[in-house]
């Protein structure tokens, strides 16, 4: 029996949908006026905060500039061939690249571990996750100058050592050159290691348990389902930590400034500080300059690199996923 149109010309419930309307002018405009509003102050500010300065930058670090007197004295790239030769900044390099590998080699793993045993039911496990993830809640400054205190000579590190007999383990650990880089990895990882337990247990949620009750029936081991069901399914957020961990670490400043400015004897600074160091504390605007545009190259070529190859298959899913 034939079905009667609607009135109007429109199409009948489960039929072809008309084409969307063109915007009109004023509805275009008042759309670009809406994203105005709401990125508008975002924008001035990301662009006054870190466009403006990234470019005074590049700008100042082709001048022999103390920052007091005229832009006169254009060197062009001295500055660079002179940070490129200089051994402090490739020892900080160096320093950066440490901390760097320590962190995937033993944070990574650590914090892995520690998330994979609280997330098993334990008997006061939110209180085992509160006090790991409290130091990360912190401020570098208290944090330094906490293990500053701890870690002097008569501090409770060295006191607590020589109460059990252990009077040859006590340790200059922020004066020593040998020791000062690695008593900085230990305050780091301190620091640090709750927000990758907090990551992984974020994505330990999304991990399904009938994938793990499956292989439970079939005869897998727990190191069996972790190694082939937990871990997988877990590397995105494993891919993304790496990333937040390699770029923190390049960028490291507040712990290592409080702590030791870099000394004893340069033996644990860092790009960061040595830029500090060269620009402000001995006004050397220009050369201070070119370090910040060499750790913003560095940085920058990495993000660039990891997410070109290394996280494009986890976006590409994402936007696959989000279109479907």
């Amino acid at each position: 029996m034939p079905t009667t149109p609607p009135r109007g010309g429109a199409a009948p419930p489960g039929g072809p949908r008309p084409p969307p309307r063109p915007p009109t002018g004023r509805s275009r405009a008042r759309r670009w006026g809406e994203i105005a509003l709401f990125l508008g102050p975002a924008l001035l500010l990301y662009a006054a905060f870190v466009i403006v300065p990234m470019v005074l930058a590049g700008y100042y670090s082709l001048f022999n500039w103390n920052g007091l007197g005229p832009l006169d004295q254009f060197i062009g790239f001295d500055n660079y061939t002179r940070a490129a030769g200089d051994p402090v900044f490739r020892a900080a390099v160096g320093h950066n690249a440490l901390i760097v590998v320590l962190s995937i080699v033993v944070q990574l793993p650590l914090a892995l571990g520690l998330a994979l045993l609280l997330n098993r039911r334990l008997r006061g496990r939110a209180i085992l996750r509160m006090v790991l993830f409290a130091p990360y809640v912190l401020s570098e400054v208290v944090t330094a100058v906490a293990w500053q205190l701890i870690l002097q000579p008569s501090g409770p590190v060295n006191s607590l050592l020589e109460s059990v007999g252990l009077d040859g383990w006590a340790q200059l650990w922020l004066a020593d050159r040998d020791l000062v880089i690695y008593s900085l990895f230990i305050v780091i990882t301190w620091k640090y290691l709750g927000f990758g337990i907090v990551l992984f247990l974020a994505g330990l949620q999304g991990v399904p348990h009938e994938l793990l009750e499956a292989a439970t029936v079939d005869g897998a081991s727990a190191w069996q389902r972790t190694r082939h069901v937990v871990l997988p399914l877990l590397g995105p957020t494993i891919r993304i930590w790496v990333f937040l961990s390699v770029i923190g670490a390049l960028q490291l400043f507040d712990l290592v400034w409080i702590m030791t400015k870099g000394g004893p004897s340069n033996a644990s600074v860092t790009m960061a500080t040595f830029l500090i160091d060269r620009g402000f504390e001995r006004s050397q605007i220009g050369y201070g300059s070119a370090a910040a545009v060499l750790l913003f190259v560095i940085s920058f070529a990495f993000a660039l690199l990891y997410q070109r190859f290394v996280l494009r298959r986890d976006t590409e899913g994402a936007l696959t996923r989000s279109v479907r």
